[in-house]
């Protein structure tokens, strides 16, 4: 396969998605019918570059249902509401998502393409909101939710009285009903907008770095110096209070409920490699990607480490590799001029996309494809594009080279 080709598959996927009525592409019709903030953000990611200005339209609809407050909602209501209760709106959550929206705007930007000031206004307010409402006294931002912070059922939420403690006796659907009832211990804003639970409230390694990335990349483009000055606060924060010596990685800090599993090794715990100024930290957590006895995995890095006694490869956020993690490492390899381990983000990650049938996660041992398939984040492929590989011919590239297999 050339890039050639892989671009045209990717463009047939976020076609067959598209909703030009909401302007926005649903992650699969049939599983995720509505938009999500990060997919919709990685959207407009993959749309930028395609080289198609749907990716303004994408960026716009992510941040069209922002609150009064500034909160941006984690899900935007497409037809008919969801059967789990999100909150007392109508038409969307009142729980947030990470916020990648600020790196969107930038990567759109440099693109070639320009977001409104309304988008970008609506980007700043969005992200000073978690900085206002959101931050405790050390300075670390929190979430209300498991699904707020993306991996909604990680082992790491597991000491918060979740069921499916051990690996021996988790279960997704019982997960799955507690995070639903936990929606009812939150209180709410006049607008609607998540303030607290009296039973989930964490500070996630991996969101805390999302947060303060997203500050500095909408700083670069907007030349802001506040967003900078607070995205390199976070990052020292970070560092500071959330570094596991032990581990090498960055761990969560619970505040109310939670225990030991915070420090569960999850490839979350590398995210603070995009942001930290600290070399040796982002070397030591990022290295660990590729080592066998931790996440290096075929078919990209898993989610969980493969020797803890909590990694499943084929369950959800309990060890799969999944396609936006890959991107932000990729990111993070590149930041650091880590070319080889880059390059074989790329490399895994092409090989799990195809292998997989564009799946919404998948088995980093053999690739098989998991969740929602096709799933439109899977694209982002695109955006990691490395000459050498399409050079060589994306087909004669194995997603097996240099990992033990376990």
């Amino acid at each position: 396969m050339t890039g050639q080709d892989l671009e045209l598959q990717v463009r047939r996927l976020l076609d067959s998605h598209w909703d030009d009525a909401r302007g926005y592409c649903v992650p699969n019709p049939t599983t995720y019918p509505h938009l999500w903030l990060w997919d919709s953000c990685f959207h407009a990611i993959i749309w930028a570059h395609l080289g198609d200005d749907r990716a303004l339209r994408e960026l716009d609809a992510t941040l069209a249902g922002q609150l009064p407050s500034g909160l941006v909602p984690h899900m935007k209501y497409g037809g008919r509401r969801p059967d789990s209760w999100l909150g007392p709106l109508e038409n969307t959550s009142s729980l947030t998502q990470p916020p990648m929206f600020g790196h969107a705007a930038n990567v759109v930007a440099r693109q070639g393409f320009h977001p409104s000031k309304e988008t970008l206004d609506r980007a700043r307010h969005g992200l000073d909101w978690l900085w206002r409402t959101r931050r405790t006294d050390d300075g670390l931002i929190y979430v209300v939710h498991p699904w707020e912070a993306g991996n909604d059922h990680s082992p790491r939420w597991d000491d918060h009285g979740a069921p499916g403690r051990t690996p021996d006796n988790y279960s997704r659907p019982a997960r799955t009903a507690w995070n639903q009832e936990r929606v009812h211990d939150i209180t709410f804003g006049d607008d609607g907008s998540a303030q607290w639970s009296s039973t989930f409230v964490v500070c996630p390694a991996a969101f805390n770095a999302y947060v303060a990335f997203n500050l500095a990349e909408l700083a670069e483009l907007l030349g802001d110096q506040e967003l900078a000055d607070r995205a390199a606060l976070l990052s020292e924060t970070i560092d500071n209070l959330l570094w596991d010596e032990e581990e090498q990685l960055w761990s969560d800090l619970p505040v109310v409920g939670g225990g030991a599993t915070a420090r569960v090794p999850t490839s979350d715990g590398v995210m603070p490699a995009l942001v930290t100024q600290d070399p040796a930290k982002a070397l030591a957590s990022l290295r660990q990607l590729d080592n066998p006895d931790r996440f290096g995995a075929p078919y990209g890095p898993a989610n969980v480490a493969r020797t803890h006694p909590s990694y499943d490869p084929q369950t959800y956020w309990r060890g799969p590799a999944w396609p936006p993690l890959n991107y932000l490492f990729w990111l993070a390899a590149q930041r650091w001029e880590l070319d080889g381990a880059a390059h074989t983000l790329v490399t895994r990650s092409i090989g799990g996309a195809l292998h997989s049938g564009w799946a919404e996660y998948w088995n980093p041992e053999n690739g098989t494809g998991l969740g929602a398939a096709p799933q439109t984040w899977t694209g982002l492929v695109i955006a990691q594009r490395d000459p050498a590989i399409l050079a060589q011919g994306i087909g004669r590239v194995s997603p097996h080279e240099g990992v033990t297999q376990r």
